[in-house]
């Protein structure tokens, strides 16, 4: 069954990919496939206005960060840990687990970025981790 037509708006500016058989990428000139210099000038001045409008979702990021951080500081200071102790206690500890769990619940930050910050390996690990605490509380 073919997909749905893409609904145009006059004025709207859309995302353009340009991909070979098998979603293997496609070589040469990519300037050519976008037209004259002008034309490419024209759409990266109108893609620049329209982030302008968006501005606000790098400190969205940063603010989401900060509560990350905060999180950790204060679920460190309850169970009286230092960052020291952070760095030396295993990948699986089951005190960093409860932190990661709870900065899952609380934030968006990624499993890569929970990985890093508590020292706890590869973000594979830790949702294997994540996935067989919920299974334990089933």
């Amino acid at each position: 069954m073919p997909r749905k037509l893409r609904v145009e708006y006059p004025g709207a500016i859309y995302h353009v990919m340009n991909r070979g058989d098998r979603r293997e990428p496609v070589l040469g000139n990519v300037g050519a496939f976008f037209g004259e210099k002008a034309f490419r000038k024209e759409l990266l001045e109108q893609m620049a206005e329209r982030v302008g409008e968006y501005h606000y979702a790098e400190e969205r990021q940063e603010s989401g960060e900060q509560k990350a951080r905060g999180i950790v500081s204060a679920e460190l200071k309850r169970i009286g840990w230092t960052e020291e102790d952070l760095k030396r206690g295993r990948k699986g500890d089951a005190k960093k687990v409860r932190i990661a769990q709870r900065l899952r619940a609380d934030t968006t930050m990624t499993l890569k970025w929970i990985a890093e910050e508590l020292q706890m390996g590869a973000w594979t690990h830790v949702s294997n981790l994540l996935s067989r605490q919920r299974r334990k509380r089933k």
